[in-house]
């Protein structure tokens, strides 16, 4: 068999099964959107981890050390530390806040206004805002933590690792519980479609016994079924998509307004190539597999009548 009559098959076979699925519109829509429902839960727990990610890779300010030199400590003592740490690996940054400049600051609330100026004198010490390196995990910041407050003339290092701890963590539950439903879902995509190719196999039980009987090949009676499988994959993913682009555009107001309250300019992450590729390719992947499993399954039981 020539290649231009193989390939003029497989089109016939790929229009054909396009269009069996326009003859049963009900049937089809309900198919797919049960497929269409199962690839979108996955996926949208792979772009709220993303969106986790970003927070945390946003929110830098978080990570910094306050570090509150002795009430003593000189202003020279204390510019000197800020250059020295400025010069150590793992740091980014260090930003120096006089003791001034935090009561300058403190006295616009007027909620510490009359107070700070009931005080004979400056209550506040020299502090320094210390951003350490994007990649440092809690293990390295803690590590550094202790090394700045065994530095003489500092006086306390505050560090909230708290937070960044919970949120790794709910990441890394959130990841593996969107493996888990992948799995299980895109099973239970290989399901509905094994089960809808093997009733319409059912109605064409005859159709394909004929065939075989006629000297049909295994291949030439499965391959309309395999591209039905196709297409029903294909068209879930389509609407896994859309769904997916619709629930987030729905979520991006209200995730923008609880961004705002932390004083971060975090968005929901959209429908990236990353994760749009991955749907397209699960639904394609677990259409012709539930396809191909169930014909391959009826079609070995099958022999025509004598």
């Amino acid at each position: 068999m020539s290649a231009g009559i193989l390939l003029a098959r497989h089109a016939q076979n790929l229009l054909g099964a396009l269009g069996a699925l326009t003859r049963n519109p009900v049937g089809t829509f309900l198919t797919v959107s049960v497929i269409g429902i199962a690839l979108a839960l996955p996926a949208a727990l792979h772009v709220l981890v993303q969106t986790g990610k970003s927070a945390a890779g946003n929110w830098d300010d978080m990570r910094d050390f306050s570090v509150y030199m002795a009430p003593a400590t000189p202003l020279p003592r204390a510019e000197t530390l800020a250059r020295e740490l400025r010069k150590r690996d793992g740091i980014d940054s260090v930003q120096l806040i006089t003791a001034e400049a935090a009561v300058a600051e403190m006295g616009k609330d007027p909620v510490f206004a009359n107070a700070l100026a009931a005080l004979e004198g400056n209550p506040l010490p020299h502090t320094l805002v210390v951003r350490p390196a994007a990649g440092m995990d809690g293990e390295q910041l803690g590590k550094l933590s202790a090394e700045l407050q065994a530095t003489p003339d500092v006086d306390l290092v505050k560090l909230d690792l708290q937070w960044v701890q919970r949120l790794n963590a709910i990441l890394d539950f959130l990841a593996r519980l969107g493996w888990i439903a992948a799995v299980l879902l895109g099973g239970a995509v290989l399901i509905i479609v094994g089960n809808t190719i093997r009733l319409d196999i059912q109605t064409r039980t005859e159709e394909i016994e004929v065939a075989k009987l006629l000297g049909a090949t295994d291949s030439f009676v499965r391959r309309p079924f395999l591209y039905l499988g196709l297409w029903y994959g294909l068209f879930g993913s389509l609407l896994a998509t859309l769904i997916l682009a619709i629930s987030l555009w729905l979520l991006g107001a209200p995730v923008a307004r609880l961004a705002t309250l932390y004083g971060s300019d975090l968005e929901m992450a959209g429908v990236g190539l990353e994760t749009l590729a991955a749907v397209l390719g699960g639904g394609l992947l677990a259409g012709w597999s539930g396809a191909w499993l169930a014909v391959s399954r009826h079609l070995s039981g099958l022999r025509p009548r004598d």
